[in-house]
């Protein structure tokens, strides 16, 4: 069996994180050992290693993440490692059953995904066994040291399929214990002799975060705070609903958290030990104070922070804020919070977004050798990416094959040459997002764009071999005969570019044979003849006949010469002729000349020469060749034909899609060139991407193809070549475009749910697998048992997953089968496990009181009342409702009747509505009853004749009547109020009283008191109190007391103003005042004047008095509201009259003050 965790020497070489933090110490208990009862034990194997194993218990509880869908086949066991040294967790997954490739995330506690911190201390790595089809992943711990001990967590996820296990790491360490610090769990790991900082592992005390998607305003909720407010009892809920995977350690930190909590004498309420938030975001860190005068300080890291546009100080009342606008990663640090000798902390965390691939990789395919780029770009600069090929990460040590560039927010992974070991699927991945492509690298085929040619050649003329391939570095070798040519004065071999000449001077006829050239590399060759034209010397007479020599190039009459559309038509025809013969070339009737630009006629000794530039479809047909002399003449034919690559294709158009392939059709050209058509090569590209990926190097004979290899999901074009003999054509225009999708699974739990003599109700449930594409609906569909032909029970689609089919056949034995639809057409079908008997079933009535009705329902008056009652009986039977023996009034009470259930339903109740309500069905001579009881309260009336029964002391005894009117329900109690005569200020002495009798003490002497009293009942206190008719007076006890008798004494005074008005000069545009305070008895009535004018109803001004002092204020006065202001006090005792100057002086402006002091300087 593979090990699942192996601990290797601390020698080996890695790149890892800095150390991962837990705050858990050494007694804390790991999952396995809380479920097992005893701890992890080490036992090695047949190699020398050493592999964790955890004690196999008798019966455990089922891990609630875990064997969800089974897709483990080996799981990370929990170990243990001595500090310093290594160890690795394994697992697998076997990915022969599942669509996609699975992705594994490693989380350290319960959030700290490990991903992002790969580097020194830890390392990440996947393989994948083609044969097995298994897929390994490895996490490696490196120089572990006490601070990765804790709990892990292993995820896997495939599409909609998903499995979790939980391991635990343990690392042996000796230190003495110490006093907890809950800072301590943020502490920051730093690797020894570096000035770096490490990594921040706060896994323990991390507040609760949400998701990107889901991020909302609301601060996430603090596990720690809820277990240290939640009872014992709710524990283990807290635990499980958080996914709390070690709640024996957490409670045992929890518990000395508890005992380290010492109160402190500046501060009410202390900083929260930590924070966290998203990069960008906006913080404020608050502190109650003690004392609300008292200054602080704020330090970040031991330095004290200056309030910049950034740190922002505030203080209300007693409570200190700083706020942090904008946090950055330079703001991640510990925030102190200092007054006198007394401080508090807290860290804060900033949480990098993640970083998305705004433009994604792009399938490519090329040849072997040729150099691949593939590109992507990323969200962030400075972002830093990971490569993969076939799930293993690309490093740098492979910088031979392999060139990593970066430039801004683009990442671009070069391979110099590419090799057929290079295809396969290439990954970027980032800490928030990943991006895949494929790759695939063909073979490059030698083309040949120009053939040797058989020559005939007179002696001591020049015979030159000449070939042109595709690849300017291909080499060859050529033959004569079979035998290596080997280069002399008269042979010459050339390779310039393409193109490779063999070249023989003075041909000699020992040259004459075979001639053949071999391209290095490549299994096929080209090849030639050379003929020896011997020269016999005759006696010619003076004149010959004109002849034309055709088979001397190789036609005869009947032959074609087929020259390919744009190359240059070249017929050079040998003639012979004394003396030298006239030569006319014709086309049909028509005489060729050289008036088109194309075409040039050219005659030499013994050659007349016929060429067309750039040979078009119109150059096709016979050509005709006279030569003449005053011997004779002589003629020849040459049929000519051109040949093109074919038109292109139709458009391909799609016939079916599935899951990662699609079947297109295509129409053939209208015009094949000329030739026939070899076949077709297609091409497919994704819809957004501008890049076209060739599907086929071999032309594909048929015009249907099947195309493969594509992504499920995503939206793809497709476009065909036709190819002839002579090459390619154009392309066609790209199809409609598409998405490779794959019928849905079947419905599942399609079950009966009613029948009828000629209906029936059908229920189902969604797919289990939807694909990418989405659902469009079901159809349903049914037949007589026997019968092969299936019926649509409606036409087309329903989105509903229950249907009710009608106008069946009665007593007929029909089947059933329902099917999912979507764009890729039907799943297969799910059928009702057996015939189904269309004809009702008999239901005995039976009526289903919810349970909140077992006991009487209580509403308030004005409330809504919605009663629902399900029942079952078939057919429908007959619902009778009455109350209290009686038929509900229809003008107060709504009844609604369903097949199923029956609703009682008042708007808005009224204490009339109260009683017993009985709900009867009735089928046939069956009956079923149900009775259920209403009860509508109101708020009661107030209690009856209060009154005071006695005095004594400090005490009055007071009594009352309970009220007429209840409100329908028990009085809870009385709340009884006593105020003071003086205040009338009410104050509740009871509040809930029982008794119709009472003592009310605590009395103040000397103090008169009235008493009232509320009925309160469980809707509230009664609108009205009770009052008592009389008061009571507290006495002094033991005396009496004797109110003396007085001289009645006059109080009257004539008005005296005690301070008068004072003089006043004021600017203009500024508010003024003016004050002074009068005595008299009874209070005077006071008038303003202006310049001996009334100005009272004046809006301009406003008059205030205060215990005696008055006040005018003239509300922004101008130079002409300057003047003598009078104050007149009158009473029925006199009057009295005070009066002062008011000066309003101009507003100076800046000018003209600054010519003041220029010319005060100059005085």
């Amino acid at each position: 069996m593979p090990e699942s965790v192996k601990k290797t020497d601390k020698s080996q070489d890695g790149e890892g994180t800095p150390a991962l933090q837990d705050p858990a110490d050494k007694d804390t208990i790991s999952p396995v050992e809380a479920l097992a009862g005893t701890p992890a034990t080490m036992e090695p194997n047949a190699a020398g290693d050493i592999r964790s194993t955890a004690p196999q218990p008798e019966s455990q509880a089922p891990d609630t993440k875990t064997d969800l869908t089974g897709l483990f086949t080996e799981k990370p066991q929990s170990g243990e490692v001595a500090m310093g040294e290594n160890i690795t967790f394994f697992a697998k997954v076997n990915a022969a059953s599942l669509l996609k490739k699975p992705t594994v995330k490693w989380f350290k506690g319960k959030w700290v995904d490990l991903a992002s911190k790969s580097g020194k201390h830890l390392q990440l790595k996947e393989n994948y066994d083609r044969n097995s089809k298994v897929y390994t992943f490895e996490m490696h711990v490196i120089e572990a040291n006490p601070s990765f001990a804790g709990a892990y967590r292993c995820e896997v996820s495939s599409r909609d399929k998903f499995d979790s296990c939980n391991f635990d790491l343990a690392v042996h360490e000796a230190r003495a214990v110490e006093e907890f610090d809950i800072r301590s769990t943020f502490r920051r790991t730093s690797v020894v002799g570096s000035s770096e900082t490490g990594d921040l592992d706060f896994s323990a005390l991390l507040k609760k975060s949400v998701p990107m998607s889901q991020v909302k305003n609301d601060s996430a909720e603090d596990v720690w705070d809820i277990l240290q407010k939640a009872p014992a009892s709710e524990y283990e809920k807290i635990a499980f609903q958080y996914g709390i995977t070690d709640l024996r350690g957490m409670l045992k930190r929890l518990k000395k958290i508890k005992k380290n909590e010492n109160k402190s004498k500046a501060f009410l309420t202390k900083l929260d030990p930590a924070f966290q938030l998203e990069k960008g975001q906006t913080m404020t860190l608050c502190v109650e104070m003690a004392n609300e005068d008292i200054n602080v300080k704020w330090l970040k890291n031991g330095q004290e922070i200056q309030p910049t546009g950034r740190f922002i100080f505030e203080s209300i009342g007693n409570k200190r804020y700083l706020t942090i606008n904008h946090c950055s990663l330079s703001d991640d640090a510990t925030y102190t919070c200092l007054v006198g000798d007394e401080k508090c902390s807290t860290e804060l965390f900033i949480k990098e977004p993640p970083v998305t691939i705004t433009r994604t990789l792009e399938d490519q395919m090329v040849m072997k050798g040729e150099r691949v780029e593939l590109e992507c770009e990323v969200s962030e600069e400075g972002t830093s990416v990971k490569w993969e090929k076939d799930g293993v990460e690309l490093t740098r040590n492979e910088s031979v094959k392999y060139r990593f560039k970066k430039d801004g927010r683009k990442h671009t992974l070069i391979i110099n040459e590419a090799t057929k070991e290079d295809c396969g699927h290439y990954r970027v991945k980032t800490n928030g997002d990943e991006s895949m492509a494929e790759l695939m690298v063909s073979e490059k085929e030698l083309e040949v764009y120009q053939n040797i040619a058989d020559l005939s050649v007179e002696a001591m003329d020049e015979a030159v071999f000449k070939c042109e391939v595709s690849d300017e570095n291909v080499k060859g070798i050529w033959y004569k005969n079979g035998v290596e040519v080997e280069v002399n004065p008269r042979t010459h071999i050339t390779h310039i570019g393409r193109i490779h000449k063999l070249t023989i001077n003075d041909v000699k006829p020992e040259d004459e044979g075979d001639y053949t050239f071999v391209p290095e590399g490549y299994a096929f060759n080209l090849s030639a003849k050379l003929n020896f034209l011997e020269v016999k010397i005759d006696y010619v007479p003076r004149q010959d006949p004109p002849k034309i020599h055709l088979d001397c190039i190789g036609c005869t009459s009947d032959s074609t010469i087929v020259v390919v559309a744009g190359n240059k038509l070249r017929l050079d025809v040998p003639i012979t002729g004394d003396p030298a013969p006239t030569v006319i070339w014709t086309k049909g009737e028509k005489v060729m000349t050289e008036e088109d630009g194309r075409i040039h006629v050219e005659s030499i000794k013994g050659h007349c020469i016929f060429t067309i530039e750039g040979a078009e479809k119109q150059d096709e047909g016979l050509y005709s060749v006279i030569v003449r002399n005053p011997a004779g003449e002589d003629k020849a034919v040459i049929n000519v034909k051109v040949v093109d690559v074919p038109d292109p294709p139709a458009a391909p158009v799609i016939l079916s899609v599935g899951e990662d392939s699609c079947i297109a059709k295509w129409d053939p050209p209208m015009f094949d060139g000329g030739n026939a058509i070899i076949g077709y090569v297609l091409e497919r590209k994704k819809k957004k991407s501008y890049r076209w990926m060739r599907l086929n190097y071999d032309p594909f004979p048929d015009t249907m193809y099947e195309v493969k290899r594509m992504i499920e999901g995503v939206e793809y074009e497709l476009r065909v070549y036709a190819v002839n003999a002579i090459g390619m054509s154009r392309h066609s225009t790209a199809s409609q475009s598409f998405i490779p999708v794959a019928p849905t699974s079947e419905p599942v739990g399609f079950c009966m749910d009613d029948i009828s003599d000629t209906t029936i109700t059908l229920k189902w449930r969604a797919p289990e697998h939807l694909g990418s594409a989405k659902l469009d609906g079901y159809g349903i569909e049914y037949r007589k048992e026997g019968y092969e032909e299936w019926v649509p029970a409606f036409e087309g689609l329903t989105e509903r997953t229950s249907i009710v089919i009608r106008d069946l056949p009665t007593g007929e034995k029909m089947q059933f089968r329902v099917r999912a639809y979507n764009v890729a057409g039907p799943s297969a079908p799910t059928y009702l496990t057996q015939a189904v008997t269309i004809r009702e079933i008999m239901q005995k009535p039976k009526i289903w009181i919810p349970r909140n009705l077992h006991q009487t329902l209580i509403k308030k008056v004005g409330e809504t009342i919605n009663i629902v009652i399900p029942f079952q009986g078939k057919p429908r039977p007959l619902i009778t409702w009455t109350k209290d023996g009686e038929p509900l009034n229809p003008t107060q009470v709504t009844i609604r009747n369903s097949d199923n259930d029956t609703i009682l339903f008042i708007r808005k109740s009224e204490r009339k509505d109260s009683g017993k309500y009985e709900i009867q069905l009735q089928l046939e001579n069956i009956k079923d009853t149900a009775i259920f009881e209403i009860q509508i309260v109101d708020l009661p009336g107030p209690p009856e004749k209060l009154k005071i029964t006695d005095i004594w002391g400090f005490n009055v005894a007071l009594e009352w009547k309970p009220p007429q009117d209840c409100g329908n329900c028990e009085i809870a109690g009385y709340m009884v109020q006593k105020a003071d005569r003086k205040t009338m200020e009410w104050y509740t002495v009871y509040e809930l009283y029982r008794r119709t009798n009472c003592l009310v003490s605590d009395l103040i002497v000397g103090n008169e008191y009235m008493f009232r009293v509320y009925a309160v009942n469980r809707v509230g206190p009664s609108l009205e109190p009770c009052c008592s008719p009389n008061t009571a007076y507290i006495q002094k006890t033991g005396s009496e007391y004797k109110q003396p008798t007085y001289k009645e004494h006059v109080v009257s005074e004539a008005p005296k103003f005690t301070h008068p008005l004072v003089n006043r000069s004021v600017i203009a545009g500024y508010n003024a005042t003016l004050s002074c305070s009068v005595r008299g008895f009874p209070m005077p009535k006071i008038t303003w004047y202006k310049n001996k004018i009334d100005i009272s109803n004046e809006a301009k001004y406003r008059m205030f008095r205060n215990q005696g002092i008055l006040t005018l204020e003239i509300r922004k006065p101008c130079l002409f509201d300057g003047g003598v202001y009078t104050c007149k006090a009158v009473n029925a005792s006199g009057e009295d009259v005070v009066e002062c100057k008011l000066e309003v002086r101009p507003q100076i402006t800046r000018d003209e003050k600054e010519k003041q002091m220029t010319n005060t300087d100059q005085m």
